[in-house]
């Protein structure tokens, strides 16, 4: 036998072993891709994990909107504060901050008080849903922490809200 007849057949003989079994490495797994592999895995913590405070901020929505001058609860914030309750009472481990916001118009103690009402709405909802009030409280920032700074209705009307901030301790 030649050494090219001897090299041929070794090189096929690789190639058929390497084509024998394409699965050879799945058993092999040091967990760093396993996320990766399968989308529907729950990774603690992320937005996938209905327990996590990033679902609840990006799934049930951490925020409600309000019409100028007004507490009262829309429609629309009716049903995300639906949302909210339940998860609150499937996750009894966790507290909420709920932070009552305007927009500029008006005078600073105008819109303290404003916020402070808006936050109030949102907490006697949630307690009127089921949740414990001891595990709420409120605050109110009225115009001084706007999301949007400029002075037309669309920053106006994304400053005018109440934000639901879900932590492990009500602090001081």
């Amino acid at each position: 036998m030649t050494h090219f007849s001897k090299a041929l057949l070794l090189v096929a003989a690789f190639g058929l072993a390497a084509c024998a079994s394409p699965s050879r490495f799945d058993s092999i797994d040091d967990g760093a891709n396993t996320a990766a592999r399968d989308s529907n895995a729950i990774i603690p913590g992320s937005v996938n994990d209905p327990t996590s405070t990033a679902y609840f901020n990006q799934t049930i929505g951490d925020r409600v909107f309000f019409v100028v001058d007004q507490s009262t609860l829309t429609p629309q914030a009716r049903g995300t504060l639906d949302a909210q309750a339940q998860w609150l009472m499937t996750n009894s481990d966790y507290l909420a901050v709920i932070e009552g916001h305007a927009d500029e118009q008006g005078t600073r103690e105008y819109n303290i008080a404003l916020g402070a009402r808006r936050a109030n709405a949102v907490m006697e909802y949630l307690i009127s849903k089921g949740v414990a009030p001891n595990r709420m409280k409120f605050i109110s920032y009225g115009k001084e922490r706007p999301v949007e700074v400029c002075s037309e209705e669309a920053c106006y009307s994304k400053n005018r809200r109440a934000v639901t901030i879900i932590s492990s301790t009500l602090t001081g």
